[in-house]
């Protein structure tokens, strides 16, 4: 049961030389095979490939911290050799890309195999996962219900065990709502600490605005351990910004029951109190936070993500072609003015500052997903 091992644990007995790198692609293939019918979680799987890869790593001396590690890339990253589909029809004639997204191009210099790519909504931009050219990506629980968007088929694929990690994405919940959903670990980390080069839409797109491309796995260890390979330098992504894997450890611990007025379910709040006091055990100051300032915040995402989206200007005049996922969040409205946009721009920033401030006494800040 090689496959349900963490990712850290599969980076230690490669580097220990006690299972091998095409052990572990053998072992997800096979889960693959078994499990993904159910699921859908993958747009291609790279199998020759990957297993090429892995008969170069084997007996090696590590490469780096994932040497012979297979890990899951969310389908609107290229891959070399892969078509990037993002979820549309309108890109099926699109060529396979040249070249490795520098994201991916630092997973496998740091020795991962890129075992598969896995699915998303049309053009990535809903909260469930279904498109017309993969289909729909169910939950590994419950066929019934979603893993969640734009990154469901990245979490489903990790939570059943079909990939140990993988580079997924978030402008607005698409790696924390499948990471919740699907109860593994997500982390969507400051703007462009992880570069975009070689990402659909492109970092320059207006969508390049509020995606941040980040890790998912099913382990906090292993999430850490995937940011410290992939936050590192893009010179395809003029946005990319230096950004320490650790910081100060402070003694607060800020915590948010809720978001304004929006319910929040009882298990949820449980849960919420019950990390509150194993920090409390742990030493730290516990105390109530609610944060001020940030009150029109989904008001200035919606603008971005639906108003000046760059999916408007993509479907314009193609809207019955396209997958209700790629629709949802258009707004029927003029193109926004220059002064609005300079308007959202500075509100956004505003609250930006308005709640780093607040944050920064803090170790951390708990709430619900």
């Amino acid at each position: 049961m090689l496959e349900r091992l963490t990712l850290t644990e599969m980076a230690r007995l490669v580097a220990a030389r006690q299972v091998s790198p095409r052990e572990l692609v053998e072992a997800h293939l096979a889960r693959i095979e078994e499990t993904n019918p159910g699921i859908n979680a993958f747009t291609s799987i790279l199998a020759g490939q990957a297993l090429r890869q892995a008969r170069a790593l084997e007996g090696r001396n590590p490469i780096g911290p994932l040497h012979g590690v297979p890990v899951t890339i969310k389908d609107q990253f290229d891959v070399e050799g892969a078509v990037t589909l993002a979820g549309s029809r309108l890109r099926l004639n699109e060529p396979p890309a040249t070249r490795d997204a520098t994201a991916v191009a630092h997973l496998r210099a740091a020795g991962a195999i890129i075992l598969a790519k896995t699915n998303v909504p049309e053009l990535v931009s809903s909260y469930e996962t279904d498109n017309y050219v993969t289909g729909r990506t169910n939950h590994p629980l419950d066929p019934e219900r979603t893993p969640g968007g734009s990154s469901g088929g990245e979490a489903a694929a990790i939570a059943s065990f079909c990939s140990p990690g993988g580079l997924s994405s978030d402008g607005g919940g698409s790696i924390r709502i499948p990471a919740h959903f699907c109860g593994i670990v997500g982390f969507k980390p400051t703007h462009r600490a992880i570069g975009g080069g070689g990402m659909w839409p492109p970092p320059d797109a207006p969508a390049g605005l509020l995606t941040a491309p980040g890790p998912m796995a099913r382990t906090a260890a292993d999430v850490h351990l995937l940011f410290r390979v992939l936050a590192q330098p893009d010179p395809r992504d003029s946005q990319w910004v230096p950004t320490p894997a650790t910081s100060p450890l402070r003694r607060r611990i800020g915590v948010m029951r809720q978001s304004g007025a929006t319910p929040v379910d009882p298990a949820i709040s449980a849960a919420l109190a019950e990390a509150a006091r194993q920090f409390t055990a742990l030493g730290f100051q516990v105390e109530e936070f609610t944060p001020a300032g940030i009150s029109r915040a989904p008001n200035v995402w919606a603008f971005f993500f639906g108003e000046l989206s760059g999916n408007r200007r993509i479907l314009e005049g193609r809207e019955a072609e396209a997958h209700w996922t790629a629709t949802e969040f258009l707004r029927d409205t003029p193109w926004p003015t220059a002064p609005a946009i300079q308007d959202a721009y500075t509100e956004r920033e505003r609250m930006r500052a308005a709640i780093l401030a607040q944050m920064e006494p803090y170790a951390a800040i708990l709430s619900p997903p």
